[in-house]
Order: C-alpha cells, then structure tokens, then sequence
C-alpha cells in the first residue's frame, strides 16, 4: 500500500529563550497547521508518533493533548538528532503496512542556550550513547575543550581535507550558500546573507570549522500527515507527494574499523540508507531535483554529497564550489536554509525537510521555488547512530 504526505507544518525555528511558549504551544502550532494544510481534523488521525530529545517520557502525550483527546495511540521516539524523519519512517511503516489510514508525525524540541554535550542531553562523557564514538575521535585526535559534536565534525573535516586537498573556502562554500538561502525562508532561525569571506572570518569553533558553520541550538516543531491511497481518494485529497521509497540505516563495524572520524560520523550510514531509499523509490539521485540534508556542521554536507552519490569520494568540496548545489545547478540542496541557518530543533528537523519537499514540490515555495521540482529528497542522520533517506514524488 503506498503512503503520502497530504499535509505539513511547522512554527518559524526560534533561539532558545526567545519567545514565550512550551513545547505544547509549538506541537499545537505545528500540527494544526499540517492538519489544515491536509483539510482534515484531529478526529480523522489514528494514531500519532511524535519525537523529541530533550523532555521528559510521556511529553510527546502532554503535547499531542492540545490537539485533542481522542485516546488514539502516541508514541514517543528519539533517535537523537534522525529523531524527526524517524517519526515520519513510523508513519509510513503504519500506513503502507495498512494499520492506519491517517498517521500524524510531529516533531518538537524546547532546548537549551549553548552548545550540545557528548549525548544529546550533555552529561557524562563515559555514559553517553555516543562514547564510542568520541573514543575513536579521542584515540586520533585528542579531545579538547570545545563543543563534543564540534569536534568530531571538525575532526573528520581536517581528515577529508587532509586526504582529498578540500580547502577552508569550499567547506565555507556550504554555510555561505545555505545562509543565502535562508534569508527567503520566513520560518527560518537565521536570515542573514553571509558570504564565504564572512564564513571564515567568524569566531572559530574548532579547526576549521567557524560559527557560521555550525547550526545553532533552536526551539520549533514541524508535522506531516501521512494517509494511505485509499484514504487520499476517499476525502479528495490534493497535493499529495508519495513517498516513493524511505530507508533507515544504523552502525556496522564499517563506522568504527577505520578509525576515521569520517565513518564515525556516518557516512557509511548516509550511503546505506541512499542505496536502499533509491531502490525501494526505483530512483536515483539523477532524478532527484531539490533536496535537503543534514548540515549539522558545513562538513556533513560535504560528507553527504558523496554518500548520496552526487559526486565520487573526495570531489565534494569541488562539488560546493561549482556552484552545481544551488539554483541554476544541477541540484538545489538546502533551499530551505538548512539546519545551518534554518535551525536545528533535533526532534523537528526531520520533519521540517519534509514539509520543506512537500511546499517545493506542490510549487508552493515562494521565492525560494526550484523550477519544475517533482522529486525531492531527505536527509537525516543522528550521531550514535541513525540515518534516514526519504525520497517524495509529486503526485
């Protein structure tokens, strides 16, 4: 049975501490935007997956009861910062697998000012999910005294451009493009234009990566609703994008035998998870028009670029630089701004991708349209680790 996202939403992506709502206030938002956008009502949804990272168990219902009290069933998913696009995954596996009709995926996250710890909720190191991983960082690099998730980004950005040649300006290339993307994207954190003159001379980080490289800690929340053929046909429903194939794909030995902070990071999950979404779709990335992926650091989307099959190893910083991933190229990646710029609420941002595809795809994008986009793709990795690939065809 095939599944399509029939509606989307989401509230304008905000810096921590800046607005006053709660998590509530975000998901009621949100959803009830998706809800409209699909011309349904909460009534009509039969069950609901809803993610986030840092709140309390049960706070996925706490927030969903604003929507209504119809008793249909939540659950509460994370899966760090994949956690958005995994509750889509949810989705879909329910209605394609013809549990539900009417699946609602939300997303949300109320953060914290200031940079991430070694797991997604900071704390000890040697506890955290994820300490494997720094531990392959720590045995090559050292671990220093900035941000966890800086550094193993910026470690495997010195590896990258240590083997290949990549250059400070190509991985600036990425964070000055998706700057300038943002500034057409109304629910966007950032809207500033930067270019990469700028990117480089920000306050750095960790070697080579700037500020203006990393995304930023954010509040927000985004929704999609996913309805089943027969469900779409029954109301009448328009403007509907299939999702024509979706994959998940977690650790393997291959992520840590290398010792290369590269793998740690995820590209062999990225590649995995692409292989199988183009397969199940019957796609691949040459018919891919518009996408948007995981720039958590300027480096993942170097990193990405290769994994998706978009250029061979080592030619995606020559890939930045070309000009060949923004309008006029070959590709649109990021048109939204991504999470460099857009923001990065981790349990929202699966789902803002989604509903970024959805709008270009109808043609709803405004001034950040790409001409004639039919078939986008989405990218969402979460260290520790999971990558999901979504590929969405317009109807």
């Amino acid at each position: 049975m095939k599944a399509y996202v029939a509606g989307v939403g989401m509230t304008r992506f905000e810096k921590p501490e800046t607005r006053e709502w709660q998590y509530w206030d975000m998901v009621r938002e949100a959803g009830g935007a998706a809800l409209a956008d699909a011309g349904l009502a909460y009534t009509d949804v039969e069950q609901v997956p809803i993610g986030y990272c840092f709140q309390p168990s049960t706070a996925g219902q706490r927030a969903v009861y604003e929507l209504g009290l119809t008793g249909v069933p939540v659950y509460n998913v994370n899966n760090n910062c994949a956690t958005g696009a995994t509750a889509l995954m949810l989705a879909r596996q329910l209605v394609e697998g013809g549990a539900c009709d009417c699946v609602l995926a939300l997303g949300f996250e109320e953060m914290r000012k200031g940079a991430l710890g070694a797991g997604a909720d900071g704390g000890d190191f040697a506890a955290s999910p994820v300490a494997r991983h720094y531990g392959i960082m720590a045995a090559r690099h050292g671990f220093a005294a900035a941000p966890p998730t800086a550094q193993i980004f910026a470690a495997a950005a010195r590896e990258h451009m240590e083997k290949y040649g990549t250059t400070a300006e190509q991985l600036a290339a990425v964070a000055a493009k998706n700057h300038r993307h943002s500034a057409h994207n109304p629910y966007a954190q950032f809207r500033d234009v930067y270019e990469v003159e700028d990117v480089l001379a920000a306050r750095m980080v960790h070697a080579p990566l700037t500020k203006l490289q990393c995304s930023p800690t954010s509040d927000g929340a985004a929704a999609a609703v996913v309805v089943s053929e027969r469900f779409a046909q029954q109301r009448s429903l328009t403007g509907l994008a299939e999702i024509a194939g979706q994959a998940m794909a977690t650790d393997t030995e291959e992520s840590f035998a290398s010792g290369s902070c590269v793998d740690v990071v995820g590209q062999p999950l990225s590649r995995a998870a692409a292989r199988q979404a183009y397969e199940r779709a019957g796609l691949g990335i040459e018919d891919v028009d518009v996408i948007e992926l995981h720039d958590c650091f300027s480096v993942n989307e170097l990193l990405t670029y290769e994994a998706l099959g978009m250029c061979a190893p080592g030619e995606s910083g020559g890939l930045a630089g070309s000009g060949a991933t923004t309008y006029g190229g070959r590709w649109v990646v990021n048109p939204s701004g991504g999470l460099i710029s857009k923001g990065h609420p981790l349990g929202a941002t699966g789902l803002a991708q989604t509903a970024e595809l959805v709008w270009q795809l109808r043609g709803e994008a405004d001034a950040r349209q790409v001409p004639g986009a039919r078939v986008g793709l989405a990218h969402n990795i979460g260290l520790g680790g999971a990558a999901v690939v979504t590929v969405l065809r317009a109807v």
